[in-house]
Formats: structure tokens, sequence, C-alpha cells
């Protein structure tokens, strides 16, 4: 647990989380107790690592005794938000957007205490005021409060009418369903405060003069830098596509995998971003990224913590635990499933169960690429240069066995000390 800055916007700033604030920010968070909220887009029943940022926001407010609220939007979500987006997304039914917020919610419960606490977290649906809305009323209460040229200053709104794609009338509304979104917690749950990505700047101001229109009321806005990589690669996009949260969509191994590749030059901004390593902490991470980066500890301080930050201890071991086997560790108590996603990426050969069982192991070694010929083959296995299953087999004369096959599934074989190949089992 990382030691606390002296408040909020100072902890924020220090980890290099704040893009933008508006004014009279600092002296309120110095002053008061806040609650804040942030917004999260049930597009998907889990939230990915693109989400975390914002997630962290959250857990640095509760730390320092404010009050957070995660906002889901079982009815903005219905729409979509325009910022960001080169064109509208897919709507979703009412139905698939209250799956999506639980699956959400569970894992909102990883990061913040929503009990137990004198400052529990909050999680509301904001479904449940506006899938209720009159349309005539809104326009009458809201939509006048905005003209038109207001919101087509906005940045989200401009991108989107410049480009070829354009902008439907629905999501040029989005601006005053989440104005009102934060007129509704402001007055039911004393939120003055709303933080989001830094293309949320447009929608956050907007709300917080909403208030002001109508309630006469002080509301304040800050927002978080978009996260892209020192390459500038949109952060949380691999080859493989999106790295969720959930373990089911992205295992704990892949997703330890994910932040133990991150860069040298990333490595530091990360670690500040998405762990609780105080500035002590992080600085002699820093140091040991200049004198010994090829020992990469950083890196793997980085991806410990968030991976049990996300997963628990029991993520954590399973990730370390494949990890090891890549460099020769026990395959004892992983599922064929589990090795399937370690060596996902490796050359792999499907054999028929029948073809399989008393195959000779010099034969398979010829036929996985392993050697050229069967002489090459059998003084390779002679010298201890195969294992099966990572375990050395020397005996020139050894045959396969179905027995060998984890789940009856999977084998592994292992050429030297790094080449792998994965024989799967058919029938």
């Amino acid at each position: 647990m990382g030691t606390l800055a002296p408040n909020l916007i100072e902890e924020l700033r220090w980890r290099g989380l704040l893009y933008d604030i508006t004014e009279g920010v600092e002296d309120v968070v110095k002053k008061e107790k806040i609650a804040g909220y942030i917004g999260f887009d049930p597009s998907a029943d889990s939230l990915h690592v693109g989400s975390l940022l914002p997630i962290m926001v959250l857990v640095h407010m509760q730390r320092h005794g404010h009050t957070p609220i995660a906002l889901v939007g079982g009815g903005t979500g219905m729409i979509g938000d325009p910022s960001g987006k080169t064109k509208e997304r897919q709507l979703l039914s009412l139905e698939q957007i209250d799956h999506n917020l639980e699956g959400i919610h569970a894992q909102l419960e990883m990061f913040l205490a929503f009990e137990g606490v004198d400052n529990p977290a909050v999680m509301v649906n904001n479904g449940d005021w506006l899938r209720e809305l009159n349309f005539i009323e809104f326009l009458r209460d809201v939509g006048k409060r905005f003209t038109v040229n207001y919101m087509l200053s906005k940045e989200s709104v401009k991108t989107r009418l410049e480009s070829e794609e354009g902008i439907s009338f629905t999501e040029f509304c989005y601006m005053l369903l989440q104005s009102y979104d934060f007129l509704t917690l402001y007055r039911d749950y004393g939120c003055t405060f709303q933080f989001g990505g830094s293309d949320q700047w447009g929608n956050i101001t907007a709300g917080a003069e909403l208030i002001r229109k109508m309630d006469d009321g002080k509301a304040y806005g800050a927002v978080v830098p978009l996260v892209t990589s020192s390459t500038g690669v949109k952060f949380g996009k691999t080859e493989a596509g999106t790295v969720w949260l959930d373990p089911n969509r992205t295992s704990p191994y892949r997703f330890y995998q994910f932040w133990l590749n991150t860069a040298d030059a990333d490595a530091i901004t990360y670690m500040k971003y998405f762990t609780l390593l105080d500035q002590d902490e992080v600085a002699e991470y820093e140091k040991a990224i200049e004198e010994a980066p090829h020992e990469r500890a950083t890196q793997k301080r980085l991806a410990e913590e968030v991976t049990r930050n996300v997963h628990g201890e029991e993520g954590l071991a399973a990730a370390l635990k494949a990890t090891e086997v890549l460099f020769g560790g026990e395959l004892e108590g992983l599922s064929a499933a589990q090795l399937l996603d370690i060596f996902a990426e490796v050359p792999s050969s499907t054999f028929a169960g029948a073809d399989l069982e008393g195959k000779s192991l010099v034969d398979l070694a010829v036929e996985c690429g392993f050697e050229s010929s069967k002489k090459r083959a059998r003084t390779l296995i002679d010298g201890g240069g195969v294992s099966v299953n990572n375990e050395k087999r020397d005996d020139v004369e050894a045959t396969i066995s179905l027995s060998d096959a984890i789940d009856g599934q999977v084998i592994v074989l292992r050429k030297g000390k790094k080449k792998y190949h994965l024989v799967q089992v058919e029938g």
C-alpha cells in the first residue's frame, strides 16, 4: 500500500493522472470531503484494461476519504457516446445492457469498498432515471438550457461533424443526457465532481453548467489523459485483440503477460497509473530500469501488482505458474485449456489418438520439426535435448502413450530450453 500524497489532486498530479481541471478544484479538495463520479460504458459484460485508469481515480478518491460513485450507463448505453468515436456503434437491447451491468459491478468490487468503511463507494445505473424520462418535459427543462451553438463548439461533436460518417441526432443529444446525469447525482448524492477521460471535457463542463443554471450550484470537473504507449499505439490493444478484466475473456496468464511485455519507456508511467506503489517505491524501480533494464524488475512488479488487483492472489499464482512453464517449470496442476492458452503462439500438430498411441519419440520429434532426420533426432534425444511435458526423455527407444496427454488432449514437447511444439489429440 503506497503512502498517500497530502490530498487527492496532488496524488493524481504526481501520478500523471491529471490532464485538466476546472477552476477551483484544488481549493475545494483541500477543504472538504467530496463525492465524485465516473461513468462506465456497459457495451460488454466486462471492463477492459482501458477502464483501469478511471477505476484507479475512484480508488484514489476513496483512499483520500472521499466518496467514489461509479455510474454505469444503463440509459446512455442505449445511445452511445460520440466522444472519441469515428462512427456510431451498434445499439444494445435492454436485456444485453442489464446483463453487462452485473458483470461490471462484480469487477468494480475488486477495487472499491462498497461497505464496511466510512466512505463506501456507490454504484448507480443512469437507466433508473433516463429510461423513465418524458421527452417533452426533458426538452422543456433541460434542452432549453443549451444552445445548439454551444453544443456544436464541443470537440467531440465538431470532430464527428467533420467526419465522413457524420453524427446522428441520437448521439448529438448524448451531451444533454450526461449533463442530466451530473445534475441527478448532484441532487441525490451531493455529487459535485465528475472525472473522466480528456475526451469527456466537453460533456463534463456542460454538466457543471447545467447544475449552475438549474440549481444555482457549483460543480467541478477533472479529466485524465488518454493512455497511449510511447510508440503511439492505443493502450490495451494487442494482436490478439482487447485485454479484458474478465478471466474468461483474457486469462490471468495472458493478462500478466500483457503487463510484463510493457516497454521500458512506458513501465514507470504505467506503474504510477495502475498501481498503488508510492513515490519512493516507484523511484527505486525507475533506478532499476536505468541500471539493469535486462532484468525487467519494473515490468515484473507492475505485472504482479495489476494482476493481483484484478484477479486476486489465486489468479496471480496461476499466472506465475503458467509463466514458469515456458521456462521448463512443472506442468502439474495445469489443465489442457490452460496449456492451450499458454502455448497458443507456438507451432502445433494434431494427431488422432490411435495414430499417436505407441508412436516413437524419434518419429514424433521429426514430424514436429525438431530435427530433419531420425538419426539427428536420436542424437538429440540421447543427449537429453527433448522433454515431454517438461520432463526429459533420453531413451531413444521411448514411445508416446495417450496417458502422456494432459486431460487426454495435449502433450507439450520441448527441444532444449525454449523451442516448444504442442501436440493436440483428436478422437
